[in-house]
């Protein structure tokens, strides 16, 4: 594994979940790579429950992470408090100072203009305050 590129091995882990939860994630990173072509893929947080990390999305600075849980995926935008929402995406960690999430179930859609907006404003908020560092 240690060959590989961040980006084959989110590859490998979105694949290997075989199941809707793979697929939603892989949708989801399609977006954010539309909304910025210039992301760099990354994992982080490597831990003997989760050896390949979790895969991070940065463009001058962390603009969100994709995890996977059993009954559904979490994309956490890392200044989700500091972005205008108008379509509501977010629906977890709303009460915290600095995150916000996107909690989505198998039975969910994803508005995928609303979340390249999101992807888009998080990027513009990294360049304009270093905030994702």
């Amino acid at each position: 594994m240690s060959d590989e590129s961040p980006s084959q091995v989110i590859d490998a882990m979105f694949a290997d979940l075989g199941d809707w939860r793979g697929a939603t994630l892989s949708k989801l990173r399609a977006l954010i790579k539309q909304a910025d072509p210039e992301v760099v893929e990354e994992l982080k947080w490597k831990k003997p429950a989760n050896p390949a990390g979790v895969p991070i999305w940065s463009d001058d600075g962390m603009i969100c992470t994709g995890e996977v849980y059993k009954d559904h995926v979490k994309v956490t935008f890392a200044n989700g408090a500091s972005l205008d929402d108008p379509h509501g995406l977010f629906n977890s960690s709303l009460g915290g100072n600095l995150r916000r999430a996107i909690d989505v179930h198998e039975s969910d859609k994803v508005d995928d203009s609303a979340f390249k907006a999101l992807v888009r404003a998080a990027v513009a908020l990294n360049k304009a305050t270093g905030r994702g560092r």
